[in-house]
């Protein structure tokens, strides 16, 4: 009977790297998605302003209440694609020009107060810890680094408050 345990184990094994494999895969393509998903939205924003400014109008779709998010297209409906807008840091910029789930991140960050892994940050915002949700959460936490609201000089994965030097302070969460 040990050669069935034996196949059984080779199996388990070949389908657990298998698992594996595929789970690389979709945090891969979870970030690729991110990324083009921001791109996306980049692109809409900016045709539509180009829109506004070629017709003349803008002061209606600009004094418009809209939900988070969304962006009104050129016939003057809701677009379907959710914008979030995360401007780069500046002197004077407070962390309540972010939107609320972006501050949260900082604000666990700043408890923590040393740098954290997107794993211990979900955790600590009370989010889920599933690979698919870091990898999500991640993809926000990279944006927030690229914009200079946070620093991934800990090392690579880490993330934490960016020290300012003269330039203004960390930006706090609220």
């Amino acid at each position: 009977m040990g050669s069935l345990f034996d196949e059984l184990q080779r199996r388990e094994a070949a389908a657990r790297a298998e698992a594996e494999g595929l789970r690389g895969q979709i945090a891969q393509l979870t970030e690729r998605l991110a990324g083009v998903e921001e791109r996306l939205s980049r692109l809409v924003i900016t045709r539509e302003t180009v829109d506004e400014v070629l017709n003349g109008s803008g002061t209606e779709a600009s004094s418009a209440v809209m939900p988070d998010g969304a962006a009104p297209s050129r016939s003057g409906h809701l677009s379907a694609v959710a914008v979030l807008a995360v401007p780069p840091w500046r002197a004077g910029l407070e962390a309540s020009a972010l939107p609320e789930a972006y501050r949260d991140l900082l604000e666990v960050l700043e408890d923590a107060g040393r740098p954290l892994r997107a794993g211990q940050i979900a955790a600590a915002a009370g989010l889920r810890t599933d690979k698919a949700k870091v990898e999500g959460l991640r993809s926000k936490l990279k944006r927030l680094a690229e914009r200079g609201w946070l620093a991934e000089d800990a090392g690579p994965g880490l993330f934490g408050l960016p020290s300012r030097d003269g330039t203004g302070e960390v930006p706090k969460p609220g």
